[in-house]
């Protein structure tokens, strides 16, 4: 893991000269006010849709079926004509791709735990998608399996409880020292019923991967846990040692997750298929410091984007004092995209392997700019205006617009977690559509 570390850091060294002297993205599409300004209206019906479905809850399953086609309908001409997917991409998305892993996932979810609530799931399902879009890039069938299941539950119950900056740091890194016994292997009796389905998940992952025949795996579990630990102790804002490497800490993170989920695909990578993985993570990990920049900021967490607004003298202005990094990050983002090129060689045209893998690395790229262009946009007074109206060209919908639609959605969270508890009421319903659906829309 270390190497793969210094490899990364190099990466975002040579991303510092920019391949663009304006500090933009490269992007291909560009949007004018006329063409954002349809496409926002088109985001409005999708919208439209979902409220629609949110003021009566469908009790039967003749009225579930009806609402998810509804659902589906709304979403399919959202990604077509706001985002630009095709029928490849809509694919992936719909039919025996990620929409299955979803579905499979939350009625595991609920089997394993009945009081896990909807938002977890919602996060355990982001996970399992990078996992099983690893296995697409990777050559694989996207499946989702016991082990890649069990982990994208641990992020719920253990990330969650680790960023909770209502839990003292006593309290976390007692509970992390006998998580990392048990990811040794040591028979940790749990100390709470929270402990004991952590413990459970480990157990499915063992079960899967024995320890004995498959050191590789458990070795990077233990890495995104060391990472974790890492973060816990040091990023905070007045408790961090002055040298503490905000930036070293955070690429470890970040690399360590997707790493963690690459070998949970394949047990054992191929140099490519751990770079890969490793800048990946990095790169999602800087995009959702990034988007959570606000939150931080009040949190006190350190991140390189909060480090480097406490970092600028205080008669500075304001406006700016981002687009220099957030354009490095563009530039790294740039670098870590080209290396899906090479992931993997040796795909069929036959079986459709090939056409799969290059919708999914399209939509990838397309999800990891626009992550940060959004991002960006709703710090904008951070920004030189110029910068920030020259990024917004690069997004369909506008910043000022997409602020209003956001706080919006802010409201929906309760009634979207009783309409996804009323499509699961039935072994048939398909809850999927929603999730995709809810996926997006803390990103819009």
């Amino acid at each position: 893991m270390c190497e793969l570390l210094q490899q990364s850091l190099a990466l975002w060294a040579e991303a510092a000269g920019g391949d663009d002297p304006s500090g933009l993205p490269l992007f291909g599409r560009t949007f004018t006010p006329v063409e954002q300004a349809a496409r926002e209206t088109l985001l409005d019906r999708f919208l439209d849709t979902i409220e629609s479905e949110l003021r009566q809850m469908p009790r039967t399953r003749a009225e579930r079926s009806s609402a998810r086609a509804r659902v589906t309908s709304g979403f399919t001409d959202f990604a077509r004509t706001c985002l630009d997917l095709d029928d490849g991409h809509l694919d992936l998305l719909l039919n025996d791709g990620f929409s299955a892993v979803a579905t499979q996932l939350a009625r595991q979810a609920r089997l394993f735990d009945p009081a896990v609530s909807a938002a977890d799931i919602f996060q355990a399902s982001r996970n399992a998608w990078t996992a099983c879009g690893l296995q697409i890039l990777m050559g694989q069938k996207m499946r989702l399996t016991p082990a890649i299941f069990a982990y994208s539950m641990l992020y719920p119950y253990t990330d969650n409880y680790l960023d909770d900056p209502e839990i003292s740091r006593a309290a976390k890194l007692a509970f992390s020292s006998r998580f990392r016994r048990r990811l040794e292997g040591d028979a940790v009796a749990p100390l709470n019923d929270r402990e004991a389905l952590i413990w459970r998940l480990v157990e499915l992952i063992e079960e899967q991967y024995a320890r004995d025949a498959w050191p590789g795996v458990h070795a990077s579990l233990l890495e995104i846990h060391r990472a974790q630990e890492n973060s816990v102790r040091l990023l905070r804002f007045g408790s961090s040692p002055a040298g503490a490497d905000v930036l070293k800490l955070s690429f470890e993170k970040g690399g360590a997750s997707v790493v963690a989920d690459a070998h949970l695909v394949a047990a054992s990578l191929s140099p490519d298929e751990a770079r890969f993985a490793f800048d990946w993570g990095v790169l999602l990990q800087l995009a959702d410091d990034l988007q959570d920049l606000q939150q931080d900021l009040r949190e006190r967490t350190l991140t390189i984007f909060t480090q480097a607004l406490a970092a600028a003298p205080e008669a500075a202005p304001v406006a700016g004092r981002l687009d220099k990094l957030t354009a490095h990050t563009f530039n790294f983002g740039h670098r870590v995209m080209r290396q899906l090129d090479r992931m993997p060689s040796n795909l069929s045209a036959l079986d459709g392997a090939a056409a799969r893998h290059r919708s999914l690395a399209e939509m990838i790229r397309m999800s990891c700019s626009l992550l940060l262009i959004w991002s960006a946009g709703e710090s904008a007074a951070l920004y030189t205006p110029g910068y920030i109206a020259a990024l917004e060209t690069h997004s369909p919908f506008r910043f000022a617009p997409l602020a209003e639609r956001r706080k919006k959605l802010a409201r929906w969270t309760a009634p979207l977690g009783r309409l996804f508890d009323a499509f699961l009421e039935d072994e048939e319903d398909e809850p999927a559509p929603l999730l995709l659906a809810s996926s997006l829309m803390p990103r819009l």
